[in-house]
């Protein structure tokens, strides 16, 4: 999963998280020097100053236009498996689809899962993301059980549809579209998870998670950063209302009542999970259905926009779609089975956008691989933009061309390297049913409304990949458009 945060006081960020993290930095200096490490043979790369590394390298490179420079000049001179040393850790960067393949696959017998404490406050200690072994393996078997093409087909499609369009029907002159799709996904999230229709409540919620994702790549000590104290805060109220929630549906449930949705499932399993078991669970399935969404149909838009023969083939495919319908009349399921180019569409925006960039992981032990050792304890990261993004994989690997998906003709080689989603045991839930809500979003886009930017935006890409305006687009309803 990725997350937004403000750009303003990241410099001063990261300093302070340098300076908080010199006592653990130094270790892993020494320690890298030691008589062990040296005797291993390290990935090649450059370790960088004592105590900071090349973390700043880094955050500069990332601050260019350009989405892999830090990654492609150690590339160039390293390989595809190479060392660096980074935010006070001596980290191994994967640009190889194959060890990639071989991290994803071992997770909880090689490599364990590893994320910033920020993200692991705020997301709570029961969270998906940081659940392991067979309670992990029990509750990924239950998201995906209510987010399965069955599920979406029979229950969730029909709320979908009806969700986005009653959002559109607000649309008029300029919008900020990634704000205007966050709304969408947010909705959409508690709805399946919780089963709220948009209200007070829920736009009350869903700006209380704007200020606990912010303080998500902030360092995590309230007396240092602004921010993440405002997190931990917004984090505190959310946590309150879910809790509320929890204990009337516990007690519906006691008495026999029960809701087709997550939160009912968790209730009625087996497990016995606590109020604050629930809560973490369902405070981290919000942030992934709403964030990661609203980002892919953002830049959907966008890229579709630069590339205008590629929207005029959408809307023919959707304007046929509608034709076929009469006015009120909901999307089915054979409608989205019907959607071939707006599927080359996601496939090409989740390569070139690649929301989810990479993974980190933890190496249990010391690990051969490609000739060299990965030492326990050393931080991993499988980089999957970097593989979407490199020529050897795609041609013209950095261009927008959803026709590459056809025949996968623009795909040079396809075995294990388009993993947008990532893979493994901890392969996203809601992969399916991101692909649903774009494919139905881009329908009624297209068939309802032109645009055209309201103002020159361009994407940027740390600490995640967004753009720096929130997408500001002028909207008119298209000639025979009715209201929705």
């Amino acid at each position: 999963m990725q997350y937004t945060t403000t750009e303003g006081g990241l410099s001063m960020t990261v300093s302070v998280y340098l300076l908080c993290s010199i006592f653990v930095s130094s270790v892993f200096y020494i320690l890298l020097r030691s008589s062990r490490c040296r005797r291993l043979r390290l990935p090649p790369g450059n370790l960088g100053l004592p105590l900071v590394g090349e973390t700043l390298q880094l955050i500069s490179a990332y601050k260019t236009e350009n989405p892999e420079p830090f990654i492609d000049e150690r590339v160039n001179r390293f390989g595809t498996l190479f060392t660096t040393h980074v935010f006070g850790e001596p980290t191994v960067f994967s640009v190889d689809p194959e060890t990639n393949r071989f991290i994803l696959q071992n997770e909880g017998k090689l490599f364990d899962c590893s994320y910033p404490g920020s993200i692991s406050n705020l997301l709570g200690k029961h969270s998906l993301l940081l659940m392991k072994g067979n309670l992990h393996k029990r509750m990924h078997s239950l998201t995906m059980s209510f987010a399965n093409s069955s599920i979406i087909r029979d229950h969730l499609l029909v709320d979908i549809d009806r969700l986005i369009r009653l959002n559109l029907e607000s649309w008029s002159d300029r919008v900020f579209l990634m704000e205007e799709a966050k709304k969408i996904t947010f909705e959409l999230t508690v709805k399946q998870l919780m089963s709220f229709d948009p209200g007070e409540w829920t736009e009350s919620l869903r700006k209380e998670y704007v200020l606990v994702i912010e303080g998500f790549f902030t360092v995590p000590l309230p007396l240092f950063s602004t921010t993440y104290r405002r997190a931990i805060k917004a984090r505190t109220k959310v946590a309150e209302a879910l809790s509320l929630i929890v204990r009337q549906r516990r007690k519906e449930s006691e008495a026999g009542e029960r809701k087709n949705d997550m939160l009912g499932a968790l209730l009625a399993g087996d497990d016995g999970f606590s109020d604050e078991q629930i809560v973490d669970f369902l405070v981290a399935l919000l942030v992934a259905g709403y964030e990661t969404t609203s980002t892919i149909m953002t830049l959907a838009v966008k890229f579709l926009t630069e590339t205008p023969l590629a929207l005029t083939q959408l809307k023919e495919e959707h304007e046929e779609i509608r034709a076929k319908k009469s006015e009120p009349e909901t999307l089915g399921w054979s409608d989205y089975k019907s959607m071939p180019f707006t599927q080359c569409v996601v496939n090409e925006t989740l390569r070139v956008a690649n929301i989810i960039s990479g993974v980190f992981r933890r190496a249990m032990i010391d690990i051969p691989i490609k000739g060299y050792t990965i030492p326990k304890g050393w931080r991993v990261f499988a980089s999957f933009r970097a593989v979407h993004l490199n020529h050897d994989h795609f041609k013209d690997a950095r261009t927008f061309n959803p026709w590459r998906w056809q025949n996968n003709s623009g795909t040079i080689s396809t075995a294990n390297v388009f993993t947008p989603f990532g893979g493994g045991t901890r392969l996203c839930p809601g992969y399916e049913l991101a692909r649903v809500e774009l494919s139905v979003f881009l329908h009624h886009l297209v068939t309802r409304f032109s645009w055209v930017p309201a103002e020159e935006d361009k994407l940027v890409f740390f600490p995640t990949t967004r753009t720096q305006k929130r997408y500001p687009i002028n909207v008119q309803r298209r000639y025979g458009s009715q209201a929705m």
